[in-house]
């Protein structure tokens, strides 16, 4: 989890433990990273829907970001879709520092 979060807003903070805490390594370092790189520019529909995928199963959730699963059209929202897009590249997932 990053470090600075003092500029953080209570809704982000509590969204970006949330994200980090999920329950499975793998989802919490996709799910985590990037709502990490991308809390602070979120609009409050954007948070919205960032809670709404936090609601999602956890097993489900690493499926379909690792791309094991399509995601399923009744559970498909723009962000979800972004979050895929991003977590489909080479080494998403895995922290900064390790990718070098």
């Amino acid at each position: 989890m990053p470090e600075d979060t003092e500029h953080l807003s209570p809704r982000r903070k509590r969204l970006l433990f949330r994200a980090w805490h999920r329950g499975t390594k793998e989802t919490d370092l996709m799910v985590g990273g990037f709502v990490a790189r991308h809390i602070a520019g979120f609009t409050e529909a954007e948070l919205d829907e960032v809670e709404a995928v936090l609601e999602l199963p956890d097993v489900d959730l690493a499926d379909w970001l690792s791309g094991r699963r399509p995601v399923p059209p009744e559970v498909e929202t723009p962000m979800l879709a972004r979050m895929a897009a991003e977590c489909a590249g080479p080494g998403a997932g895995r922290p900064q520092w390790f990718r070098a």
